[in-house]
Order: C-alpha cells, then sequence, then structure tokens
C-alpha cells in the first residue's frame, strides 16, 4: 500500500459545518481516516452548510463524472443592505429603505415564485471563478477590478418559507432548486435590487446535491467515531450518484477490465431497475461483489474504458 493511503475508496456525504471551507473539511477527512487521497465537490463557502460530496482513495477519480446537476438550498436573505461579498460576511455597500409591502407575506410569496425560470446571472465578485488564472476572491480582496460575464442558470422552484422581523431587520426565508453553478448570494442581491431596495445572503444550507440529500450526510463528529475501521458502512453509493446505467461483470468480463482490455457490450444493462441496451457512446457502471470497478463506454460494439478502478469503489448495493 503507498504511503498515505489507508485502502479506502468511496464516496462519503458529509453535513458541512459553517466556518469552515470546503478545503478545510477535505483535511479533516484526511486526519481522521489516514488517506491522502481525498477531494471533495461542488464548493460550500464558510459561511454555509450542508451537504458537501467528498471522494476518498480511488473516488477522488469519480467527482469530475458526478454530476450533480442540481442543487436544494434553504437560504435567508435580509433586505436595506448589500454588501462586498454578497452575504453577511462582507462589508456594507450600499443600504436603501426597506418598501412595507417586503412585509407583506403575500407579496412576499408572490416575488420569490417569479424567480422560478431562466436567468443570466452575474456571479459575486467574491466567488471561487478563475479569471486569467486568479480567483477572482483574490483579486477583489486586493483591491483589483474584477469583471464576471453572466452566466446562465435556471432556478427550478422557489418558495418563501417565513418572514423574520427580529432585531429591526426584515428577512426571507427562502427554499431554491436551481441549476449547478447557480450562486444563491447572487439571486439575493438581484432580488434586493428588483424590489427597489438592497440585500444580501444571511444564512445558507445546501439540503440537496443531485441526488443526494442531508439524511444521507455525516457530521465530522460522526466520521471521527466511526473511523477508517467503519466509514464503510456509511459510504454513497457510487452507482446511484453517477447515474449510469449499471453492468455487473462476470468473471471473463472482470478479467479484462483489470488488464483495459474492451468486450463485447452486453445485450442489456439495468438503468434503473429496467434492463435495456446500451446507447453508443454512453457511460456504463462497471460493478463486481459490491464494488465499482469502472466507468466504461459503449464504443460500436464493445465497452471501452473511461476510468477503471482497479481497488475497486466501494459501497454499491443491490
Amino acid at each position: 500500500m503507498r504511503r498515505g493511503s489507508s485502502g479506502i475508496s468511496c464516496l462519503l456525504a458529509i453535513d458541512k459545518p459553517l466556518g469552515l471551507s470546503s478545503h478545510d473539511v477535505v483535511n479533516r477527512v484526511r486526519r481522521i481516516l489516514g488517506e491522502r487521497r481525498v477531494g471533495h465537490a461542488g464548493t460550500l463557502d464558510p459561511a454555509a452548510s450542508g451537504v458537501l460530496v467528498v471522494g476518498v482513495g480511488q473516488a477522488t477519480r469519480l467527482l469530475g463524472m458526478l454530476t450533480l446537476d442540481d442543487k436544494r438550498y434553504v437560504a435567508r436573505i435580509a433586505f436595506g443592505t448589500q454588501t462586498t461579498t454578497d452575504d453577511a460576511e462582507g462589508e456594507p455597500i450600499r443600504t436603501a429603505p426597506i418598501p412595507d409591502r417586503l412585509a407583506d407575506e403575500d407579496f412576499a410569496r408572490t416575488a420569490v415564485s417569479a424567480l422560478v425560470g431562466d436567468h443570466d446571472q452575474l456571479p459575486p465578485a467574491y466567488s471561487a471563478i478563475s479569471v486569467g488564472g486568479r480567483r477572482a476572491y483574490e483579486m477583489a480582496r486586493s483591491g483589483d477590478q474584477v469583471e464576471l460575464e453572466a452566466r446562465h442558470v435556471t432556478i427550478y422552484d422557489a418558495q418563501l418559507l417565513s418572514l423574520d422581523h427580529g432585531e429591526g431587520v426584515l428577512v426571507w426565508d427562502c427554499a431554491f432548486h436551481v441549476s449547478k453553478g447557480t450562486y444563491i448570494r447572487s439571486i439575493a442581491r438581484d432580488l434586493g435590487t428588483s424590489l427597489g431596495t438592497a440585500a444580501h445572503l444571511c444564512g445558507l444550507q445546501r439540503v440537496s446535491s443531485g441526488p443526494i440529500g442531508l439524511a444521507r450526510c455525516l457530521s465530522l463528529e460522526q466520521l471521527e467515531l466511526a473511523g477508517a475501521g467503519q466509514v464503510m458502512e456509511h459510504a454513497l453509493n457510487p452507482t446511484i450518484a453517477l447515474g449510469h446505467p449499471i453492468h455487473r461483470l462476470s468473471e471473463g468480463d472482470l478479467q479484462s477490465v483489470m488488464v483495459g482490455r474492451p468486450f463485447a457490450c452486453p445485450s442489456t444493462v439495468s438503468d434503473r431497475g429496467e434492463m435495456r441496451p446500451a446507447r453508443p457512446g454512453e457511460p456504463v457502471s462497471l460493478v463486481s461483489e459490491g464494488r465499482l470497478m469502472g466507468v466504461w463506454e459503449r464504443r460500436g460494439s464493445r465497452l471501452c474504458s473511461k476510468a477503471t478502478f482497479p481497488e475497486g469503489v466501494g459501497g454499491v448495493r443491490p
């Protein structure tokens, strides 16, 4: 076993706590499991909590394959002030009166629901987007001008959960279902502007990332208690996270996979319980004895390697 390798290969869902960066969580997982190869998919800001998908061992190679195309959040939007970062971590840059109608629940519910649809959204200046090889937040912190391009995003659903008038500040608690790459901070900023005032995000929890919800998450404390010895009991099923059809390998197919040799495409693959032929160019999850052994794709009449995991990624369940 290579130095810094625990022999563990799996995907985990971590309930990221407030105050830690996504990279902080990765470092904690490395220490707890004694594994150098740890990464994450879908960054969460330190001021946000919730679902963070982490890859361990060979499963780090899966992180770029996970679509996780939609996200669900519970957000708190405070009105009256806009900040440098578009959330509560930043310095105030603009204040504005709050129109009385924003405190009306029916008006607020209608305004939030009206956000559903396609948008060209300008990301926050303080974001991890790369601009000319530098992170936007690094440029913003050093006082450099940050020019970002608007991104096309989709808000699939938006609902008002409640209004909060505590401590003289009006806050809307909202639930959002959005496409990958959507900034909830930008939604808060733009909502304030569109309603004739200013606003920023004052709380955020990601409640799902693709098919992975909070119910599947471990806290870092729970991971610490489980340790390397019991972590596989909490591993995500990588075939569900990937969403590809599945082929269960015969002994002969497994031998081909281990040496990277293309083999005859099976007549059918399992897709959400239904059997059908693999489509040309379609990725297929190859499994054997509870482990994901590779993600291969159909080329002509054969399956060919896109990624192979000699040790196997654990967590596959019937």
